[in-house]
Formats: C-alpha cells, sequence, structure tokens
C-alpha cells in the first residue's frame, strides 16, 4: 500500500503529515527545520512512500535538495494553483499539510518546476544584480529630481553617470544640498563596482554555453539580457509549447471568455517578472537596432497606444527565443518580421 506525504512548510516550522491510499493519517507532525529530523521521520515509510508534496515557499531549497539527495520522490507544490474546498470554516497547517497529501494521492496536484541546485545560486546573483541595478536607477533620479527643484534644469541620466563632486558644488548653493548629491554619487559608486563583480562572475560561467551565444546572436540583447534570459529559462524542453513559454514569461494578455465575449481576467502576475523585464527590455532595443522590429512597433503604435506596442514586440521576441533555444539556431529577422 502506497502513503503520501504532505509538507507545510514556513520559515522556522513544518508541518508533516503521511496518509495512506484511504486518506487516513499515519503521521502528523509539527517539525523544527532540520533535515536529519525531517529524514527521521520519513524513513520507516520509505519503502511505501509516494512522494513527497513541499510547498513553495521562499525557502525551499534547503529541504527540497535534501530530500532528493536522500532519494525521495518530491513535488514542488505550485501554491497559487491549490484550490480548498469552498465553504470551509475553520484550516490550519496540519489540513493544509494533509490537503496536499491528498491532491498527490489523487494524481492531480499543481505542481511547480523544481530548478536545478548547481545552476541557482547564477540564477539568484543575476537577480541580485536587477535588484542593484533599481537601486541605482533610484538614486540618479533622486539626484535629478534634487537638481531640477533647485536649478530648474533637467539634467540627463548619462551626463549624471560623469557628473564629479566639483560641478555639483558649482550647480548648488547651499553645503547640506551637495552634500546630498555627493552622498547618493558615493552610493552609485558602490553599486556600480558591484553590479560589474556579478556581471563578470555571471558571465565566467554562462558566456561558453550555446544557449547564451544564440541569444545574443539578437541585436538588442546583451550581456546582461542575455545571461537573466538564459538562467531565467532554464531547460526550454520543459515548455511543451511556445505558447507556454510566452505565458510564463507574461508576454500574452490575460482573459476569461464565454461565448466571445469577455468575462473577466486570470492571474496577470502568474509567470516570471525576470522574463517579463527581460524581454521589455529587448524590445526597447530591438526598435533601435533593428528596422523591421521598429516598423513592426510604429504599426502597432498607431493602432493601440505604446503600452500595446511594447508588449506585442516583447512578444514576439519571446517566441523566436523560444524557437532559437529550442532548436539552437540564430536569430533571423526576416522570419520574425514578414
Amino acid at each position: 500500500m502506497s502513503v503520501y506525504c504532505g509538507i507545510d512548510l514556513h520559515s522556522n516550522n513544518q508541518v508533516v503529515v503521511i496518509l495512506d491510499e484511504k486518506d487516513r493519517v499515519l503521521v502528523e507532525r509539527r517539525l523544527p527545520n532540520e533535515l536529519e529530523i525531517v529524514l527521521g521521520v520519513l524513513e520507516p515509510h520509505r519503502q511505501e512512500l509516494a512522494g513527497v508534496a513541499v510547498e513553495s515557499t521562499f525557502n525551499w531549497y534547503w529541504l527540497v535538495d535534501g530530500l532528493m539527495e536522500a532519494d525521495h520522490r518530491v513535488s514542488l507544490v505550485n501554491t497559487s494553483a491549490v484550490q480548498q474546498y469552498e465553504g470551509l470554516k475553520f484550516t490550519d497547517d496540519r489540513h493544509d499539510a494533509r490537503w496536499l497529501a491528498h491532491l498527490m494521492r489523487l494524481g492531480i496536484l499543481p505542481t511547480g518546476y523544481i530548478y536545478p541546485k548547481e545552476e541557482r545560486p547564477i540564477r539568484d546573483l543575476l537577480r541580485q544584480r536587477g535588484r542593484l541595478v533599481q537601486q541605482r536607477t533610484s538614486n540618479l533620479l533622486s539626484i535629478q529630481n534634487l537638481l531640477a527643484r533647485d536649478t530648474g534644469k533637467m539634467i540627463k541620466g548619462n551626463e549624471l553617470k560623469r557628473i564629479t563632486a566639483e560641478q555639483v558644488a558649482e550647480l548648488l548653493e547651499t553645503p547640506e544640498r551637495v552634500l546630498a548629491v555627493e552622498s547618493r554619487l558615493q552610493v552609485i559608486a558602490v553599486l556600480d563596482e558591484q553590479i560589474g563583480r556579478i556581471e563578470a562572475a555571471a558571465r565566467a560561467h554562462g558566456e561558453l554555453r550555446p544557449e547564451y551565444r544564440v541569444l545574443r546572436s539578437v541585436k538588442g540583447i546583451g550581456q546582461a539580457l542575455g545571461l537573466t534570459i538564459m538562467y531565467e529559462t532554464g531547460d526550454i524542453r520543459r515548455f511543451p509549447a511556445v505558447g507556454n513559454y510566452a505565458s510564463y514569461c507574461r508576454c500574452v494578455k490575460s482573459a476569461r471568455l464565454s461565448n466571445k465575449r469577455k468575462k473577466g481576467e486570470g492571474n496577470r502576475k502568474n509567470g516570471n517578472p525576470h522574463l517579463s523585464w527581460a524581454f521589455s527590455e529587448a524590445a526597447h532595443f530591438a526598435r533601435r537596432f533593428q528596422a523591421k522590429a521598429r516598423k513592426f512597433y510604429e504599426r502597432k503604435l498607431a493602432q493601440r497606444g505604446r503600452i500595446v506596442a511594447e508588449r506585442a514586440l516583447a512578444h514576439k521576441l519571446c517566441r523566436a527565443v523560444y524557437f532559437m533555444l529550442r532548436d539552437q539556431v540564430p536569430y533571423d529577422e526576416s522570419l520574425l518580421f514578414r
């Protein structure tokens, strides 16, 4: 007789429930987040254990990796897709863990992709780069706004990146204002240094991979975007069709239709925000460096407006990247824009 395990994971503890084929509870315990203790609870049921369902929380790496290294069959639960029964008056962690095991027993547990352990550090490092870039942009905008308030001049971002302390002192009258700008310039300098270190480390791992060379064949996808798309995508074969990949990249519209009429929208934010950002940036550069992409963008711009035009071009590039990675072929602008 097979048994099924559901784990409701939290920041400092977890609830482990094991059910048999008749939904009878064999084990129900709240455990600390210590791998050896969890493995000890599962070990008596190893032979009958059909699988372990782990809730996809922010801290799942250690538990999923540890269970897989111990040769357990692990499923990472897509928590946004799990639906409870309507009308329940009370649930707690025990009920949640039971529900995961129950769904696994029925074969209808919605699961997510377990990104390979050896690839995660570079992917997460590139995500950290994205956060540092946002902080740098925030500091640049703050300086830009301060100078605009005090001088009435709007200085472009590229000029701000090259501005010196002497030029700041000439522009502003009070030493307090000068100090406010200089402090942010110092922060920007530190951020630039750390961003450069991260990019160098990521390139050292990714530049030799064939997927990276394929992505760089697109005019508009540079080093940072190429690495981000490659590591956020992972194995392209996990997407059965191009539409699945475009949906994962948040490059498709969200709508619920009935009798050809819109009845609402689905979860527009379901997918990978990092890939959504990367293809938006790629679309921005593509319309600058590709004549056919610019023509496509301008046609959409005249028909539907700027936002729709940008997302339409991002969708085009997303679909192209799917086939490029799947077939390992370089970018061909003539095939994408006819």
